[in-house]
Formats: C-alpha cells, structure tokens, sequence
C-alpha cells in the first residue's frame, strides 16, 4: 500500500464499502468510529490524508479538524449529509482541502482522494513521511510544528505565510503563478484580486530576507509568477 487514509463515520457499514474501493488503488483504509478514536489514531498512524465526517459521537468532524490543524497540514476532506452553505463554509475556514456530501457514490470518493493525493504527494509514490523539516539558506521550516526559524530564531508567521513558504520551500527554483500559490495558500479557487498575494509575499519577505527591497531567496519572475531560489 503506498498510502495511508485515515476515516471518521460512525456507519461503520459506509466505510467498510469505501474501503474495498480503496484498496483497489493500493491505498489502505484506517477507520475510527468517533471523533476521539479518530484523534488518537491520527497520532499513531500519522495518515497521508483524512476523511471526516462532520456529525460524529465524543467530537463531531469541525473539532476534529481544528485540532488536526493545530499540528498538521494533512490534506482533509469533510463528509456530510447536511449540504448547508454554512457547514462547507465553516469547514473551509477550519482547513478542509474539499468537501463531499452524503450519500456519495465510494468511487467518487476515491476520485476526489486520488485528486488531493496528486496536489500533495506524486501520485503512485510513497510519501516521505521521515523528513520533518525543509533546510534552505538559513531557514528551517519544520512540518511537524509548522514554525519557522531563521539563524536559529523563530520567525512569527501568519497561516497564509507558512503555507505560501512552505510552498516555495518543499520545490526551489519552481515558478509558481499567482493563482497557484493563491489556492495554495488560502485552500480556495483565485479570484482576479492579485494584489491579495502581491502583499502577502511583501510581508513574507520582509520576515525573512536581510534587504526585502533586494530578496536573495523569494525572487519575482517578471511575467510569471514567483520562486524560491535555490542554493548555489
């Protein structure tokens, strides 16, 4: 199996049926029945993606969520049988990747796993799970505890500027347009405001480059977009 998933539903009897579709695609399948169980076993499997369905016993799927991201940015995708603008809101803003609502059809479901799995990982590969930090210049970005530090001393990011450093971190010397750090960063379709990530990348350089008017790591591609240089 060359990935791990990790799903919370008290019916029991749906993910059972999603699982053998999963395994199908070698992607195996740890089930939690409440929103504690599913807490608990996202620490000890450290899983590559998590399904949540929203009304759960002990801890419904918005708490499980929140306490997930306080540590991890593991791709999530909530479930749902209530279609409400609301519930798909507040789970956006919690941190969920997509949004699926029930009953679902499991090969849908799977389609929108492979999908999160391809933006993350290299789809069909292992996922390096040893790895918790990205070393480049003098930053150190540690996936673990998402923090930064810069010559030794942590760096006060906001969310959008850890997810868009992490970005450009994990692939140096990658040019990426605004619309892709956009959904990257802000988990949502871009709009046409480019502005919005025109100044967050001039408050993340001005956290982490010694002269921000002159960036010798996040550098502007003319054009294109922008890039993390990489090491010479």
């Amino acid at each position: 199996m060359n990935y791990t998933i990790l799903a919370a539903d008290d019916e029991v009897e749906l993910l059972d049926a999603l699982e053998l579709f999963l395994h199908r695609e070698k992607i195996r399948l740890v089930k939690a029945a409440d929103g504690m169980e599913a807490l608990v076993l996202f620490r000890k499997e450290n899983p590559d993606l998590v399904l949540l369905d929203v009304m759960m016993p002990e801890l419904d799927g918005f708490m499980v969520l929140r306490k997930i991201r306080e540590t991890s940015h593991v791709p999530a995708i909530m479930m749902t049988a209530r279609a409400e603008d609301y519930n798909k809101i507040l789970g956006l803003e919690l941190g969920a990747d997509d949004y699926i609502t029930k009953p679902y059809n499991p090969m849908e479901v799977v389609a929108r796993v492979k999908a999160q799995l391809r933006r993350n990982y290299t789809y069909g590969e292992a996922p390096e799970k040893k790895e918790t930090s990205i070393k480049r210049f003098d930053l150190v970005l540690d996936t673990e505890s998402c923090t930064v530090q810069k010559n030794g001393n942590t760096i006060a990011l906001t969310k959008t500027e850890y997810l868009m450093l992490h970005l450009f971190m994990k692939s140096p010397g990658r040019i990426f347009t605004k619309q892709q750090i956009f959904e990257y960063a802000w988990e949502d379709l871009f709009g046409s405001d480019e502005s919005t990530v025109m100044v967050h990348i001039s408050n993340l350089r001005a956290k982490i480059e010694e002269d921000p008017k002159k960036p010798v790591m996040l550098k502007t591609i003319k054009g294109l977009g922008y890039k993390f240089e990489k090491e010479k």
